[in-house]
Formats: C-alpha cells, sequence, structure tokens
C-alpha cells in the first residue's frame, strides 16, 4: 500500500508523526515502526519522526506488509454531469468517498473506477479523481477530475476559495438570527482524533456563513455557504453555536433514526478546468431528509 500526501495550509511547521496522524487512519505507533524502517518519504528521502513538515512537502508513505488493489466495483451512482476532464456526482448519504485502511470497498471510488476507466492520479490510488470531499453521511455534489491537468487546476480552484459550495443544515433549536457569520479556528480534537473542534491548537482558520429557511419548534432549517473547507466545517461550527445538526453521530447526542446527519451539499459552482465556463449544478436532498424534515414541520 502507497498513500501519498501533499502539506498544504499550514500555519506552521509540525512534526511529520503528528501530520501523518492528522491526515490518515495510521496510529502513531504504525507510523513510527514506518518511518524506522525508512518507508517513509519527504520529498524522495527519508525522515526522522522529529522531522517537522512544511506546506509543499510531498510525503510518500509505504507499507509493504498490507498490498491492496482498490478494484472497480457496479454500485450504482448519480452522475449528474460528465465530459471528457470532471465528472460531478451525487453522492448518497451513507457512502464513503474513498476507499481507506479498514474499508476497501464499497466507495465512491470503486463505484466511478467502474463506470470510468480515465481518472485522475494526483490523489495517489486510494484517491483517484478525488479533488475534494464530503463526509460519509453528508449527501450531495462533489467534484472528480479524470486527468491530472483538470485535477490540478480544480485544486488551484479550491485553495483559491473559487468553488463555491452551499449546503441545507437541520440544526436543532432556534437561530433568532436570519443569518450569521461563524469564524472559529478548527483543528483536531486532543481527546478524540477522529473528533474535530473549535481550537486556538494546530488549527486552521474556518469561516461559515448561515441563512435561516425556515423555524420549526424544536429546529432550524439553514442555508450554510463555506469560505473554507475545513474536515467536518459545518457539524463542528454548529455544535460551536449549541445548534448541533440533527442526527449527528458525533457532534450530537440527539438521534433521530439511523439516517445520518440532516447535512446535503445542494449547490457546487466552478469554472472549468478546460473550457474555462461557469459551471453550476444543484441536486435536491434524499427522500430520508424530507421525511425526517416534514415530522419536524408537523410538530
Amino acid at each position: 500500500m502507497q498513500i501519498n500526501l501533499v502539506v498544504n495550509e499550514i500555519e506552521e511547521k509540525i512534526r511529520i508523526d503528528k501530520y501523518i496522524s492528522d491526515n490518515t487512519e495510521l496510529t502513531r505507533n504504525k507510523i513510527q515502526k514506518l518511518i524506522d524502517n525508512d518507508n517513509i518519504l519527504v520529498n524522495g528521502k527519508s525522515v526522522k519522526s522529529s522531522y517537522k513538515v512544511s506546506n509543499n512537502d510531498e510525503i510518500t508513505i509505504i507499507d509493504e506488509k498490507e498490498e491492496i488493489n482498490i478494484k472497480p466495483e457496479n454500485i450504482e451512482v448519480d452522475i449528474v454531469y460528465e465530459d471528457d476532464d470532471v465528472i460531478v456526482v451525487n453522492k448518497p448519504s451513507g457512502m464513503v468517498v474513498h476507499p481507506a485502511p479498514g474499508n476497501y470497498t464499497g466507495t465512491l471510488v470503486n463505484a466511478l473506477m467502474y463506470k470510468s476507466k480515465n481518472l485522475s492520479t494526483l490523489n495517489g490510488e486510494f484517491r483517484p479523481g478525488i479533488v475534494h470531499r464530503i463526509d460519509k453521511d453528508t449527501s450531495g455534489l462533489l467534484i472528480v477530475a479524470k486527468n491530472d491537468k483538470a485535477h490540478a487546476i480544480l485544486s488551484d480552484e479550491l485553495k483559491d476559495k473559487k468553488i463555491k459550495r452551499k449546503y441545507i443544515a437541520l440544526v436543532d433549536g432556534i437561530i433568532n438570527h436570519d443569518t450569521g457569520t461563524i469564524d472559529a479556528p478548527i483543528g483536531r480534537d486532543i481527546n478524540d482524533r477522529k473528533k474535530m473542534c473549535v481550537t486556538s491548537i494546530n488549527s486552521k482558520d474556518a469561516i461559515t456563513h448561515f441563512t435561516v429557511i425556515d423555524r420549526y419548534k424544536k429546529a432550524t432549517l439553514l442555508e450554510c455557504i463555506l469560505d473554507t473547507g475545513r474536515t467536518h466545517q459545518i457539524r463542528v461550527h454548529m455544535k460551536y453555536i449549541k445548534h448541533p445538526i440533527v442526527n449527528d453521530p458525533v457532534y450530537n447526542k440527539n438521534l433521530y433514526g439511523d439516517f445520518g446527519q440532516m447535512l446535503h451539499a445542494k449547490e457546487i459552482e466552478f469554472i472549468h478546468p478546460i473550457t474555462k465556463e461557469i459551471m453550476n449544478f444543484k441536486c435536491d436532498a434524499p427522500k430520508e431528509f424530507y421525511e425526517i424534515l416534514e415530522k419536524y414541520k408537523e410538530e
């Protein structure tokens, strides 16, 4: 197995073992063993665990004991748009975007590999074509690159905040303000590495704008627009203002059935990497989202 990472958007240098732990599923012990065996390279050279990564460092992780071949799978997936360079997919809630240790099948990547022979290679064999991600239990739109040129341009658009994304979210409680902006840095939760939180420790700037669509007796329906794209950003920001997303299994203790969090990426706009045309796509939330929403309306 080989994992490739490119360091970007870090505000200060971070030890390589911590950086890899925060950005992969590998444990600190596993990372240390790989470093000791010269199976972790930075810019093609072996390093010690005390090495501190910088922006643009290229990290290669080689786990020779675990050779995994990611295979195409005939899984139904809703392709909203496709041409020679990009695919726009409406990902269902419950589907993981790409394979990772312990979860090598049933992902969006497995489905895309079956439907398209051409996917970009910039993110390595585990994430072919994947320009950006949305969480497993978040539904909605994301962009996939079919070649490396398109991928590189789209990655620059993402970094330069030229890709616009809108979400709808149902949150607990009543938000009285019609609009608002949450500007609070997000980093890894030091007590639970699977969670993110608002923190000043090893964090990145995170900005979420929201507008109230409707208010119910116990919840508020929002439209959210991201200035940044941090891991779990909307989910963490909503918990931070004490209005966690309904049915969020990680950041909300009150669960409503087994459907995932009530968060849907409803609209995406970007500049086509080759034609330079402005591309805009919208999609409705899944029926389960509206079924839960109706129950809140009836209360």
